[in-house]
């Protein structure tokens, strides 16, 4: 007879504070197998980059050591998830599979369906729970801030590591040390990324909290300063190093103990944001591959790809969007409004569908969350229909968020010598001038591969137009129902602010 157990299965909760999926898995008293699956077929997939899975590998190897601490054990394996239960279940019997559900790609979609099929085939009892105040097939908005801040506000679920009693499985299945580049890849450090784990979530947070916020709302549109007077938590909020719920209290009682209201409440404001945006893409997939409106779908349907790899390798003309994309590859991060930058150059002065970069920018991002991805470069790229159309033009944000070039010299060191009053437009400079600074704009740094002006009125004419649609506005009317906030809810308290 095979043994019982109940299974614990990790994916973007890599935590051990706050965690129900466990705090059930210790109540239900049976041997607790912790398991992360490192799955190919998520690590294959066109959104995916090694810095994924070494922050995800420096999580688990804190989990590790908080783990022994106790006698106990977390296996990690290589095996996609339905293969990896399959081999369990021919070992043990599993009863439970605890998990939090996830909000993420299509591959991942697709692995929950497999294992849900799984369960039933197995008579296996699958308990999914729900994230960050995240609703799963949630159809109206309505209540939506309502329920997320009851959930932000609940007891932490508390957890005694003594009384995890775990078993191992050593052998049963690959684990990353079967495959010798994999391997290099996650243990490979590089210190020029954020580190993952629990230990250094809260250590980010407590910086900003304390000390770092005090600039928060004055560089938070600036490139280089928001590097540190930003929270920089969200890679560990995508890959659950810390929850929603603990940042959330954490804030309130920083609020309490520094007197910040305005800072830490604009941070408030981000944390729903946030939320929002995956709630979004719980309720409509279909946005990782489509346009939210149809009535977007007849134009930018070509791409140049001429025109997306010089966008993809920094290399436009536009030294604050090179710069961008060079610095965001580098060391994974970028500040919002760069990134909204980036989205709207791609798809409105370049005039190339969004699908051609969202998974660039995924791989580039440390805290890539899909929920967040999707529905911003739709946003940005003006094909949800519901919101005005967003076009920034990079010499106007460039002399507005890094005046002085500081940001664009750090990642653009070919522009080191032009002065001030050229870094913007390098291409003004005089041939003398060309020399004296020692930048050829043609050899050294390129000429801007589109015309702003012109680009920027043919991509506002069309956009426009297509906004007014009958088709758009038809499609506006199931979007607005579906995702946006009812009028006669009421307001939330001054703690608890909604972007929509």
């Amino acid at each position: 007879m095979k043994p019982p157990i109940n299974i614990v299965w990790l994916k973007r909760d890599l935590r051990l504070t706050d965690h129900k999926p466990l705090q059930l898995a210790v109540q239900a008293n049976l041997p607790i197998l912790l398991l992360y699956c490192f799955e190919p077929v998520l690590m294959q997939y066109g959104d995916s980059d090694p810095r994924h899975w070494r922050f995800v590998y420096q999580c688990l190897q804190q989990m590790k050591q908080q783990l022994s601490c106790n006698n106990a054990t977390l296996e990690i394996v290589l095996e996609d998830a339905p293969k990896a239960f399959e081999i369990i279940a021919s070992h043990f019997h599993i009863q439970h599979i605890f998990s939090h559900e996830e909000i993420g790609n299509k591959p991942s979609y697709d692995r929950d369906k497999a294992i849900k099929l799984f369960c039933k085939q197995q008579q296996i009892t699958w308990i999914e729970v729900p994230t960050n105040g995240i609703t799963r097939g949630l159809q109206t908005r309505k209540d939506f801030s309502k329920h997320w801040h009851s959930v932000m506000l609940a007891p932490v679920f508390e957890i005694d590591l003594s009384s995890v009693k775990t078993i191992s499985i050593h052998g049963l299945l690959p684990g990353i040390e079967s495959n010798q580049q994999l391997r290099q890849i996650v243990t490979q450090s590089n210190t020029i990324f954020q580190p993952g784990g629990e230990t250094n979530a809260k250590a980010y947070l407590q910086s900003f909290l304390y000390q770092r916020k005090a600039n928060y709302n004055r560089h938070i549109s600036k490139p280089m300063e928001s590097r540190k007077s930003c929270s920089r938590i969200s890679p560990y909020l995508t890959w659950g190093n810390v929850s929603m719920k603990q940042v959330y209290q954490a804030a309130l009682q920083a609020i309490t103990e520094t007197g910040d209201k305005r800072n830490i409440n604009f941070y408030i404001n981000r944390l729903h944001w946030h939320c929002h945006f995956i709630q979004k893409f719980e309720s409509e997939c279909r946005m990782e591959f489509e346009n939210l409106n149809k009535g977007f779908n007849h134009i930018r349907t070509a791409e140049n790809t001429t025109l997306t790899v010089a966008w993809k390798t920094g290399t436009t003309g536009y030294p604050l969007v090179d710069a961008c994309m060079k610095c965001v590859i580098a060391t994974g991060y970028l500040n919002f409004r760069m990134r909204s930058m980036l989205v709207s150059f791609l798809t409105h002065h370049l005039w190339q569908p969004w699908q051609v970069g969202a998974h660039h920018l995924a791989k580039q991002f440390l805290d890539y969350e899909p929920g967040i991805h999707y529905p911003q470069f739709q946003m940005q790229a003006g094909t949800m229909g519901v919101n005005t159309i967003r076009m920034y033009n990079p010499i106007k944000q460039s002399k507005d968020h890094d005046p002085q070039g500081f940001f664009i010299k750090k990642w653009l060191p070919v522009l080191q010598q032009v002065p001030e009053q050229f870094i913007h437009e390098p291409w003004t400079m005089t041939e003398i001038e060309q020399q004296l600074y020692q930048c050829t704009i043609g050899e050294h740094y390129p000429l801007p591969i589109v015309d702003l002006q012109i680009s920027g009125l043919h991509a506002r004419d069309i956009l426009w137009s297509v906004k007014k649609s009958k088709a758009v506005q038809e499609n506006n009317k199931g979007i607005l129902k579906k995702h946006t906030r009812r009028k006669t809810e009421k307001e939330l308290p001054l703690n608890a602010p909604t972007l929509f």
